[in-house]
C-alpha cells in the first residue's frame, strides 16, 4: 500500500470551500490507512476492508456527506479478475457546525468491501485509488492507492466483523410499518416528502435522502415527528436545474440517531 497526494485540481469544487491552514500540514501528519484482506465468504465473495485511522479529533466523510461534506470516491478499474465491489457503510456520526450539517466519521473508519471474482477460482489483483476528505478545523484532500491479491479462505478480522455489525438496520428488521412519498414539482427539481412509521431512535434523529440519479443534488433535510410517525422533507436539483422523474426504486432514506441507525430502501407513493 503506498499513500500518495492528489493534484491540486481535485476536488475543486469542495476546495473551493476550505480555509487555507495555519500552518503546513500534509496528509501524513493526519491519515493512516491499510487493506485488511479478510475472508471468503459461504457465498463465494471475499469481505475485504479500508481501515482509515485519523488522528485525534479529524474526520472524513459518509458517502452521502452533507451539503458542506466531501464524498470520497473509489476507483477499482484497475484492478483484474474483478466482477462487482459493494461497500458496506458503517453508521455514521452527524455534525454540526456553524448552523451546516456534514456526515461521517470522526477519528477513523474501517469500510468493508465486498469483492466477487469474474473467476472464482482465480485470485482477485486489486488496484484501487481512493480520494477522500479529512477534516478538523481545515480541511485537506487526501488520496489512498492500495494494491493487493486476494486469494484463498483467508480469516475472519475482528474489526471488519464490528464494521459490518455497526452497519444501519434494514427496514424490514427496524419496525417500519410503511413509507409513502409524495413528490411535488418545484421550478428547479422537485420537493419529496417521506411519511414513515417508525418508532423513535433517539431523541434527536436526521433523515438522509439519496437517490439512484447521478448527479442530483440533495438538500439537508428537515424532519418532524408525530408520536410514531415520522416526516422528512427535503429537495431534489437535476443537473439541468428543472423538474424530472424521479425513480422511487432507487431512493435510499437512511434515519440517523446518536446510537443508532435505520436504512429504507425504496420511496412508493404514499
Amino acid at each position: 500500500m503506498t499513500l500518495r497526494q492528489i493534484p491540486a485540481t481535485c476536488l475543486a469544487a469542495c476546495l473551493a470551500l476550505l480555509a487555507p491552514p495555519a500552518h503546513a500540514l500534509t496528509q501524513d501528519d493526519v491519515l493512516a490507512a491499510r487493506l485488511l484482506p479478510g475472508w471468503q465468504t459461504a457465498s463465494g465473495t471475499r469481505m475485504a476492508a479500508f481501515e482509515l485511522v485519523l488522528a485525534p479529533g479529524w474526520k472524513t466523510y459518509w458517502r452521502a456527506p452533507g451539503e458542506a461534506g466531501i464524498p470520497p470516491s473509489f476507483d477499482f478499474s484497475g484492478s483484474t479478475n474483478l466482477q462487482s465491489v459493494e461497500i458496506h457503510w458503517p453508521r455514521p456520526v452527524v455534525f454540526d457546525l456553524n448552523g451546516m450539517q456534514t456526515i461521517g466519521y470522526h477519528d477513523g473508519v474501517v469500510l468493508p468491501f465486498e469483492v466477487t471474482a469474474k473467476d472464482p477460482a482465480k485470485p482477485v489483483a486489486l488496484r484501487v485509488s481512493v480520494d477522500l476528505g479529512v477534516c478538523k478545523d481545515i480541511c485537506l484532500p487526501a488520496a489512498l492507492s492500495f494494491d493487493a491479491e486476494l486469494q484463498g479462505a483467508g480469516s475472519k478480522q475482528s474489526a471488519i466483523s464490528q464494521a459490518l455489525a455497526d452497519m444501519p438496520t434494514p427496514a424490514s428488521a427496524a419496525g417500519l410499518t410503511g413509507i409513502g412519498c409524495s413528490l411535488d414539482p418545484i421550478s428547479d427539481g422537485l420537493r419529496i416528502t417521506a411519511r414513515m412509521g417508525l418508532a423513535a431512535l433517539g431523541p434527536t434523529e436526521t433523515v438522509v435522502f439519496e437517490t439512484a440519479t447521478r448527479g442530483v443534488w440533495v438538500s439537508q433535510a428537515s424532519a418532524s415527528r408525530n408520536g410514531a410517525e415520522l416526516t422528512a422533507v427535503s429537495e431534489m436539483v437535476p443537473p439541468d436545474g428543472a423538474p424530472f422523474a424521479l425513480d422511487r426504486s432507487g431512493v435510499t432514506v437512511t434515519v440517523i440517531a446518536e446510537n443508532s441507525a435505520v436504512e429504507i430502501n425504496g420511496c412508493p407513493a404514499p
